[in-house]
């Protein structure tokens, strides 16, 4: 068993600047990605496509996140799941918005132990 601190590392969590949301990666595996973002008042993750399922948990805070059928208000607590190559973004409002998003199949795919012999003996 692995427990995870999701609150505590989006509030942890390190931008590469100052205009730029933090992110850190919280756990991955073969089969999902954990992250999560902290998304500073006014700041934006633009919108983006994956070829996995994307699901959203709202941690903390209140923003706006799009999809395929616009934008919608979340808050702490909500949940929402992108289809695979769905464009999704989400952005802060008036306050600090923390989000943790599990990503799954973790990108790059998994590779069969079939397939993997097969590379190994070319």
């Amino acid at each position: 068993m692995i427990a995870l601190d999701p609150r505590q590392a989006a509030f942890e969590a390190v931008a590469a600047s100052p205009e730029r949301p933090g992110t850190a990666i919280l756990f991955d595996s073969a089969d999902i990605r954990l992250l999560v973002f902290r998304i500073g008042p006014g700041q934006r993750v633009a919108p983006h496509q994956n070829p996995s399922t994307v699901t959203l948990t709202v941690l903390s805070g209140e923003g706006l996140l799009s999809g395929r059928d616009g934008e919608r208000l979340c808050r702490a607590g909500d949940v929402v799941v992108y289809d695979p190559s769905e464009p999704h973004g989400m952005r802060a409002t008036d306050s600090e918005l923390h989000l943790l998003a599990a990503i799954t199949p973790r990108p790059g795919g998994r590779v069969s132990p079939a397939a993997l012999a097969r590379a190994e003996a070319v």
